[in-house]
Order: structure tokens, then C-alpha cells, then sequence
């Protein structure tokens, strides 16, 4: 997925995508394959794993948890949660009895939700700063390699442990780099009361295309997530379990 959706934001950068760069814009380039039906019964198998995986490491905990062994149960409890709703999105796909809805208007639809409400601007003001935590997060866990506990870099020939390395490092920080930039534009949503500030993944990317960087700013971060979608795809075979 994070590599379609690199893929995607390489063409907007360019001018030559109308897709969206984000889930929903990726399973529409799966679905219009010739093998577009297998491959989406594919995916809906593997978010399934991916929750029944985070679930366990809910409930038994994950390789080399230590002291903060309460605080990953819980953060592998919401991944289980993500990915499952990532897994009936696909599946309603899938099933041609729905059409998943895009980044932006998931994240429109929420701020304009809670700004309705005494203390939703707050509480929007919250989740968009613990976006922006997180993404730095990520990026920061990334740029110090801290994936390396999780994968098996010993089982690799050196030339391939580099590059593993690589993808990872620079994969992450671009992950990081998108959650930073939506949080951005919720807190932005917060403050002014405007709902159609609030944007998703697809939005997000776009906007750097916007800054002086111009589409090539766009164009290093696509990149970077389809480093990630093949580091992710390095560490299903090299995971440490």
C-alpha cells in the first residue's frame, strides 16, 4: 500500500495522476488491474493477519518489550483496531458494496463533527498535536534506526543489510513527515473553525508540492514512502518474532 501510494504522489508531483494519494486512491489503481479482484481479496487477508498479529502482541506482548511492556500492549491494542478497520474497508471494496472513503473527507468529516460540540475545538487542537507527536516520533525513532530490534539484520548478507537499513531509516522519516504535515493542517482546522482546513494523507502530500520546494519536496517524500512499502516487505520476511 505505502508503495502505490508513493507511486502516486511521484505522478501528482508531475501532474500526470487524478488519483488520490492516500488507501482509497491505492485500491482503486489495485482494483483496475487485470488481477484486480485477486489482489484485493489479498489485501483483506493481509490486514486481517496484521490485526490478528497486533492482537496478539496485545495480549502477550511483543519480542523484547521491557519496562514500558503496558504502553506497546496498548499501542499494538489501536493498531489491531486500524487495521482492522483497514481490513472491512477492503473487504466492502472488495465486495463491490461500498466505496471506502478518502483521507480528506474522513478528516473533514471528523473536525466538522467535533467542532459541533462545547470543547471540539480542543479536543481537535489534541489529536492534531498528537499527530504531530507522533509523526516526529516516528521520524526520530527512524533516523536513530530503532527498527533494528525488530528485524533479524543478522540473517542478512551485508550488502543487503545495508540497504535494509536504508529503506528503514529514510522510509520512516518520510512516514513521519506526512503525519506531521496532516496534524499541521488539523490544528490549523481547530483554530480557525473551519472544518475544510482538516486534510488527509492525499491533501497532506499535495500541500508540499505548495511549499518552495516546490513538487520536488512532493516527489522526496513519495520516495521516501515507497522505501517504507519495501522495507515493510523486507521486514515481513525478516522479523523478529
Amino acid at each position: 500500500m505505502y508503495v502505490i501510494v508513493g507511486w502516486i504522489a511521484v505522478q501528482i508531483a508531475f501532474g500526470h495522476s487524478g488519483q488520490q494519494a492516500d488507501r482509497t486512491g491505492a485500491l482503486h489503481e489495485i482494483g483496475a488491474t487485470p488481477v484486480g479482484s485477486f489482489l484485493l481479496w489479498l489485501l483483506v487477508i493481509g490486514f486481517i493477519g496484521m490485526a490478528l498479529w497486533q492482537l496478539s502482541e496485545a495480549v502477550y506482548g511483543s519480542p523484547g518489550s521491557g519496562e514500558h511492556k503496558a504502553a506497546e500492549r496498548l499501542a499494538a491494542l489501536g493498531r489491531m483496531v486500524i487495521y482492522a478497520v483497514f481490513a472491512y474497508g477492503v473487504l466492502d471494496y472488495a465486495l463491490g458494496t461500498g466505496q471506502p472513503q478518502s483521507s480528506d473527507k474522513q478528516s473533514v468529516d471528523l473536525t466538522a463533527t467535533l467542532l459541533k460540540y462545547p470543547g471540539g475545538q480542543v479536543l481537535v487542537v489534541v489529536i492534531g498535536l498528537v499527530l504531530i507527536g507522533g509523526g516526529i516520533y516516528l521520524a526520530f525513532q527512524a533516523w536513530r534506526e530503532k527498527f533494528r530490534r525488530d528485524v533479524a539484520l543478522g540473517q542478512m548478507r551485508p550488502a543487503i543489510r545495508r540497504v535494509v537499513e536504508w529503506l528503514g531509516k529514510f522510509g520512516g522519516m518520510a512516514r513521519g513527515a506526512v503525519f506531521v504535515t496532516a496534524g499541521v493542517f488539523l490544528v490549523v482546522a481547530a483554530v480557525e473553525a473551519g472544518p475544510q482546513q482538516a486534510k488527509g494523507a492525499d491533501s497532506a502530500l499535495r500541500a508540499l508540492a505548495a511549499t518552495p520546494g516546490g513538487p520536488w519536496l512532493l516527489v522526496l517524500v513519495a520516495i521516501g514512502l515507497i522505501m517504507f512499502g519495501l522495507f515493510s516487505c523486507c521486514q515481513a520476511k525478516w522479523e523478529r518474532l
